[in-house]
């Protein structure tokens, strides 16, 4: 059987294609029933899924094509970040920005609105030039910035079809550290969350709900100069040199302020380790920045019910952009994350008063990962929900990458 990289969600598709080609993608779709995209297995819930056959495109070509006039690059969807980032900086160029895991793929990160972080950042899904996939008619479709539809099938969530080629913004390399600062307050962090999330180029809070502490606070700072100072304090809290935010993970990209090439410094994990906890369940909500004092502090009020459930909260932000279903469509916003242990049950009794806490905010939640809101409330959250559903539609009649997921979230009509 199959299973997402944590081993938490089996899928439940009876045929699963490995394409080695965009050939046996087109093969692939033209198989009388549903069918779906698959990449690196990082989602938490049933979206990649599908009653007919999942299309894994992990093992399309490590191709890539540079045009260094335009600033993109070229690459199959199943290639990994991590991959690619190495394959950037050994010519001198750089992604914008990247995940805290390096071994998700091009595709289906973008596709799902996966971001990094930092005030100025956008998500991943933002640095889209191009997408070349395979549609309903199992033909192959190019689509660039600026043509009809491209706003909403970038973060498309595999409704559309199969993702075989994106082309990315690249920009020319850069050096970065990392540092953490521990003993950062709520009261201090509530008072000025802007110098929290401004502190640096890239900047996650790592969160355990405490009573008094806000987390421990990871900058990343890009850097002109390997010997740029940075700030000795945040807030009311200091630089820890020895502090791993996420105890004793082994995996973690190098921290104490040590500079680094941005592919080494960006993501919080290496690419020849293994990615966060492991056996876990993941949940993320966006709020609009102006809004997120207000809603960490209406979570913090089930802060006794996380905890017991909780590896650890992850705070993060992204700047706005124009993708219809991105999570950051129209707003700047702070991504509240959780990594939970794996007790589905519990986690599931929980997530219906996080998601009422925070729906006087319009959060929005992660399409890769475990939620429960449906249709209805996503379309209070997504004001271009039913424009981008008709795009699907109109693309896939037939309704061959609808599933049962889709569906229930409003992207896909049900058949």
């Amino acid at each position: 059987m199959s299973r997402n990289w944590a081993g938490t969600y089996e899928y439940s598709a009876p045929r699963i294609v490995e394409a080695t080609s965009v050939d046996d993608v087109r093969r692939a779709v033209a198989t009388p029933g549903p069918v779906h995209a698959l990449g690196t297995r990082h989602s938490f819930t049933d979206l990649p899924d599908t009653a007919g056959t999942l299309i894994d495109v992990t093992g399309l070509p490590a191709e890539f094509a540079l045009d260094e006039q335009q600033r993109t690059v070229t690459l199959a969807g199943g290639i990994r970040y991590g991959v690619l980032a190495q394959w950037l900086h050994e010519r001198g160029w750089a992604l914008k920005n990247m995940g805290s895991l390096p071994h998700i793929n091009a595709a289906g990160a973008t596709a799902t609105g996966t971001h990094g972080s930092g005030n100025g950042n956008q998500t991943l899904s933002a640095s889209v030039r191009a997408l070349r996939y395979v549609g309903a008619d199992g033909d192959v479709h190019d689509l660039r910035r600026g043509d009809e539809d491209f706003d909403a099938l970038v973060v498309g969530v595999g409704a559309f079809g199969i993702v075989v080629e994106v082309t990315l913004d690249v920009v020319p390399t850069f050096r970065v550290r990392q540092d953490i600062y521990s003993g950062v307050t709520w009261d201090a962090a509530l008072e000025d969350l802007d110098a929290v999330t401004g502190a640096g180029f890239s900047v996650s809070v790592f969160s355990l709900w405490e009573p008094d502490t806000f987390g421990a606070v990871w900058v990343k700072s890009r850097l002109e100069r390997d010997d740029d100072a940075v700030a000795d304090t945040l807030l009311d809290g200091v630089i820890d040199p020895g502090a791993n935010p996420l105890g004793d993970l082994a995996d973690v990209t190098e921290l104490g302020g040590v500079p680094g090439p941005w592919m080494l410094r960006l993501p919080h994990f290496r690419l020849d380790g293994t990615p966060s906890f492991g056996d876990e369940i993941q949940s993320e909500y966006f709020v609009a920045r102006s809004d997120a004092p207000g809603a960490l502090l209406a979570v913090r009020e089930l802060a006794d019910r996380i905890a017991p459930l909780l590896f650890v909260t992850e705070l993060r932000t992204a700047a706005a952009d124009d993708l219809w279903l991105s999570p950051a469509y129209g707003q700047d916003v702070l991504a509240i994350h959780f990594t939970w242990h794996n007790d589905p049950v519990a986690v599931r009794a929980l997530l219906p008063d996080i998601e009422a806490a925070l729906a006087p905010f319009g959060a929005r939640p992660h399409w890769g990962k475990l939620h429960l809101m449906e249709r209805e409330a996503i379309e209070r959250v997504h004001p271009r929900l039913a424009d981008a559903r008709a795009v699907f539609e109109r693309l896939d009649p037939d309704g061959r990458f609808v599933n049962d997921h889709l569906v229930r979230v409003g992207v896909r009509e049900p058949r």
